[in-house]
C-alpha cells in the first residue's frame, strides 16, 4: 500500500485572507494567492514517495457564492504549482450532515479506495483543528502549522512553520520504515 500527505488547501497551499477571527477562502481565481514558502518542503515529501493529496471544504459551492468553474480553476493552478496528485473536495455546508466534510474522515477514505493508500502510515497537513480531528477520524498522524485555527481539541504534533512540519513527516516515515522493518524481521 502507499503513503499519502493530506494537505489542506486555505492556509497551507494558498493564503486565504483573515477578517477577524476567520480565514476567508479565495471565491475567484484571481484572489488565489499561492503559499510559494511550502513548494519546496512539499516536493520534499513527493521525493520522499508520499502521494500528495489536497483535501478541502468549499461550501460556498452549496451555499451558491463560489461557482464551480472558478474552483476548477484554482485547483488547477494549485495542483501545477505544487504537483499534487489529487485534489478532494467537500462542496457541502455543514448544515448537509455529509460523510465527507472534515472533520468526517470521508474524504480520506475515499482517497485510500482510489489510491490503495495506507491511511495508519500517512498524514495531514494543516493549520486548522477540523484537519486534525480528522486525521483522528481517518487513522492518520496530524501535524499542524502553528495558527489561530490549531483549537484545542485532539493533535499529534504542532510545529512552528511548514519546513518543520515537513521535517517531523519525514522523522516519523523513517521512524515507521524501521519498526516495519524490525517487525518484518521477527516474524520471520
Amino acid at each position: 500500500m502507499r503513503t499519502a500527505v493530506f494537505v489542506e488547501r486555505d492556509g497551507i497551499l494558498n493564503l486565504p485572507k483573515v477578517e477577524g477571527q476567520y480565514q476567508i477562502a479565495p471565491r475567484l481565481a484571481g484572489e488565489l494567492v499561492l503559499n510559494r514558502a511550502a513548494i519546496e518542503p512539499l516536493k520534499q515529501l513527493k521525493d520522499a514517495g508520499f502521494l500528495l493529496i489536497a483535501v478541502t471544504n468549499q461550501p460556498g459551492i452549496s451555499r451558491g457564492y463560489l461557482m464551480r468553474r472558478e474552483l476548477d480553476l484554482m485547483h488547477l493552478l494549485a495542483s501545477k504549482a505544487f504537483a499534487l496528485d489529487d485534489i478532494l473536495m467537500c462542496p457541502h455546508d455543514e448544515w448537509d450532515r455529509c460523510p465527507c466534510r472534515k472533520p468526517k474522515p470521508g474524504l480520506f477514505r475515499e482517497a485510500s479506495f482510489k489510491w490503495q493508500i495506507d491511511l495508519d502510515h500517512s498524514f495531514v497537513l494543516s493549520d486548522k483543528w477540523q484537519d486534525a480531528k480528522a486525521a483522528q477520524n481517518a487513522g492518520c498522524t496530524s501535524i499542524l502549522v502553528k495558527s489561530p485555527w490549531n483549537g484545542t481539541g485532539h493533535h499529534d504534533f504542532i510545529l512552528p512553520d511548514i519546513e518543520t512540519a515537513v521535517g517531523k513527516i519525514l522523522e516519523l516515515q523513517s521512524y515507521f520504515s524501521m519498526l516495519s522493518s524490525r517487525a518484518e524481521l521477527l516474524a520471520s
